[in-house]
């Protein structure tokens, strides 16, 4: 059986795979006549793409800075990266974590989330949306996906809500802004707190709000593969004060929040605390963040009208009131059939012979082995009963995820950093692929 490219492994692969950095232009770009590079032929690109992350001077300077101040605690640094990250989004405060997964876990835990509740999640995301959830010892339900867009169908989310939900998360996968306008009308119908998982969307948007701003909370990640790194860490954006002292408190052993209300006092928390070393690298790696995110888009926007005139290949389609996508991995769909039959492991394993790093991306987390051993547990058959727990796999199929993780593929956002001319590269890629389905076929 074949095993699952796990996301982290392509995404170290990738960027191995970058470390040339050297940028090429589009003469001598192979065309469709030539022989794959799969079965000996010149591959379509030979040079590297631009390595992720990129350290910088400022970056070393800050790190030193930190270490010479012997405050290598949650301090001066942790709290400019705070003030900066919740100005650029909009927000009025900003309570940084050790990860993303620890800002979906202290979110969950600051609206006491616990036992017997249910939230609400999709299918089509990272485990730690789940595995958040499963930390507070509550019942994920999924909402099947639009998989035009690969995100949360909002035509399904109302008939997931029972007198059980508390939370919904709805999720802004590899950058790709949900529809926030109809997530967010459920929501308030319901009156369920809405907490966006944005870990991969930095400064993506719905009609020109930031992500991450739309409900009660707004978590980021700032792991190593993300478009804005310090190795590990996260973020909590939350227009409400008591939503932040809570959260505060939560990821602090239940301290008070610099300049919060009261002496705030919660019952469960955590340290979830983020290191001066990870609040320097970030404030630093917030400049040129705009920049960047400009020519993710520029090239996503290009490449899209490229891939798009190729039979059989659909880049991700943007929800209604998209303004901005993060592009932290750019998605499309493969149909074999306009490949004549060319399964998309073999495609996928082409395009990579061609000098594209490329995935196939995530599989139906519903059905999640992690999942199934923690549903299983004594906790949870002590929590929900058999009969619920027996029950959870049918009430949670989610068919449109399922054709959608046999058809996506990935690329990461590395590729889409450099000169229009890399772009034209993976579309004549992909056509040559394409001219050459039945031969790979048979191959």
């Amino acid at each position: 059986m074949r095993r699952a490219i796990d996301r982290r492994e392509f995404i170290a692969a990738a960027a191995a795979a970058g470390a040339g950095a050297a940028l090429s232009g589009t003469e001598g770009v192979s065309g469709e006549s030539e022989k794959p590079a799969i079965l000996g032929g010149k591959p379509v690109r030979s040079a590297g793409y631009r390595s992720w992350p990129v350290p910088t001077a400022a970056d070393e300077r800050g790190v030193l800075d930190a270490l010479r101040s012997g405050r290598w605690y949650r301090g001066r640094s942790v709290e400019e990266f705070e003030a900066a990250f919740a100005r650029i989004n909009g927000a009025k405060h900003c309570v940084a974590v050790s990860s993303g997964t620890a800002a979906l876990c202290a979110s969950l835990g600051a609206l006491g989330v616990g036992p017997g509740d249910e939230v609400i999640v999709p299918p089509y995301t990272f485990l730690a949306t789940v595995s958040a959830v499963l930390m507070h010892y509550a019942l994920p339900v999924f909402v099947d996906v639009d998989r035009r867009t690969f995100l949360m169908d909002p035509d399904k989310l109302e008939a997931a809500v029972t007198e059980r939900t508390v939370a919904i998360i709805p999720v802004h996968i590899g950058g790709a802004p949900c529809d926030m306008k109809r997530v967010t009308a459920v929501a308030r119908k319901r009156n369920i707190p809405l907490i966006e998982d944005a870990c991969q969307a930095h400064l993506a948007a719905v009609e020109n709000r930031p992500v991450g701003t739309w409900g009660a909370a707004g978590c980021f990640s700032f792991q190593v593969s993300k478009n804005l790194p310090s190795g590990e860490g996260g973020a909590i954006l939350t227009d409400d004060p008591q939503m932040a002292d809570a959260c505060y408190a939560f990821h602090n052993c239940g301290r008070k929040r610099p300049g919060g209300r009261g002496e705030y006092r919660l019952g469960r928390n955590s340290n979830f605390r983020m290191t001066e070393f990870q609040g320097a690298l970030l404030l630093s790696q917030l400049d040129g963040i705009e920049a960047r995110a400009r020519t993710r888009s520029d090239n996503a926007a290009y490449l899209d009208r490229l891939l798009r005139e190729i039979p059989g290949i659909m880049p991700a389609q943007a929800c209604d009131g998209a303004t901005r996508n993060a592009y932290h991995i750019y998605m499309f769909r493969y149909h074999s059939e306009a490949f004549d039959g060319l399964p998309r492991n073999k495609f996928v394993r082409a395009l990579r012979a061609e000098g594209i790093p490329c995935s196939t991306g995530y599989e139906p987390l519903n059905k999640a082995l992690f999942l199934r051993d923690a549903l299983q547990s004594r906790h949870y058959l002590r929590i929900y009963g058999r009969e619920t727990i027996d029950a959870w796999a049918e009430r949670n199929r989610c068919p449109e995820n399922d054709q959608l993780c046999s058809e996506a593929v990935w690329l990461m956002h590395n590729l889409l950093l450099g000169p229009r001319s890399d772009m034209d590269e993976i579309a004549a890629a992909v056509r040559k692929i394409r001219a050459h389905a039945a031969e790979l076929a048979k191959a």
